[in-house]
């Protein structure tokens, strides 16, 4: 912490946008910056820019033909479909600084105990494709960066998006000193689910009890294993609100405040350094996605504040 503020990380290429009736909702990094404004939640928070990562870098978690393909935009009709996101300089661009924000709030959090980047979690993407709206995977690249530069020895994801974490599972599944849990809904996306090294599928329809409940045991399995982890990456999506578009869950606002309290508490208390990304979040405009997303600032604020 400097200043008494929080680190937050955030570049204005994060934008991307797109056609109106596209499901992404491309714009709402900036929104959510404006919302943490207006909330006076910014007040609490130092900006980071993060300067983009190099093919180089990135090829510790990605094939090097397919980093090249979208550093050329050389990706054939299916490859974008798959990736669900059309091809442009813009999503280059940012494809290329995204992975580096997790990382240099990892770095940052390390320091101070918190940071915040204000987009990541872009778990689908996988060693040497995109799925999902996920271009390059940031926790999976930041995990094993973070191994490599010897900053930490046992890394915990913890990805609380509503859809499986499939491709950091799959790109980390021999990697020992990472360990992969996801909470998703059983029923949704992606219809093959890979293994992570902990999954706790959640019903279709489950409530904020239902969900807490799970969240509980999820961390009272960690803590009973061997890995005790010196660092944790949180993927702090949203797109579990019931009011989210390709969500099936039905967790109210506060739910999520409450399910971000429990898990910042819990590893605050083992002194355990954490670093959060947004993940996903999908609704009828990009301004209720973005008041979403702000609730993990407000549980840092609260959390990290005391």
């Amino acid at each position: 912490m400097q200043n008494g503020k929080h680190p937050i990380i955030y570049h204005p290429s994060y934008d991307l946008p797109l056609s109106e009736k596209h499901r992404f909702p491309g714009t709402k990094y900036s929104l959510l910056m404006k919302e943490l404004k207006t909330s006076g939640v910014i007040e609490s928070f130092l900006k980071y820019v993060p300067k983009p990562s190099t093919a180089e870098h990135l090829s510790i978690a990605h094939d090097a033909s397919y980093i090249q393909a979208i550093k050329t935009g050389n990706l054939s009709r299916e490859q974008q479909v798959r990736l669900g996101l059309p091809w442009s300089e813009l999503l280059r661009q940012r494809s290329f600084i995204a992975p580096n924000g997790t990382l240099l709030a990892s770095k940052l959090a390390l320091q101070t105990g918190i940071a915040c980047h204000a987009a990541g979690g872009t778990h689908h993407a996988h060693w040497d494709f995109g799925a999902g709206f996920c271009v390059f995977n940031d926790l999976a690249y930041t995990a094993r960066a973070l191994i490599q530069m010897k900053l930490a020895k046992r890394i915990l994801i913890l990805d609380c998006d509503v859809h499986q974490g499939d491709g950091t599972a799959s790109i980390l599944s021999n990697d020992s000193n990472i360990l992969t849990c996801s909470i998703h809904c059983s029923e949704n996306y992606p219809v093959k689910k890979a293994n992570s090294d902990l999954d706790f599928p959640i019903s279709q329809g489950s409530d904020d009890d239902d969900y807490l409940s799970i969240l509980g045991l999820c961390l009272s399995h960690i803590d009973q294993s061997n890995f005790s982890p010196d660092f944790v990456l949180y993927d702090a999506a949203v797109d579990v609100h019931r009011n989210d578009k390709l969500g099936l869950l039905k967790m109210t606002s506060e739910g999520i405040y409450e399910r971000d309290n429990v898990v910042l508490s819990h590893f605050k208390k083992k002194q355990v350094p954490i670093a959060t990304t947004i993940g996903g979040g999908y609704g009828e405009t990009h301004q209720e996605v973005a008041k979403r997303h702000s609730i993990i600032f407000q549980a840092v604020k609260s959390v990290f504040s005391v």
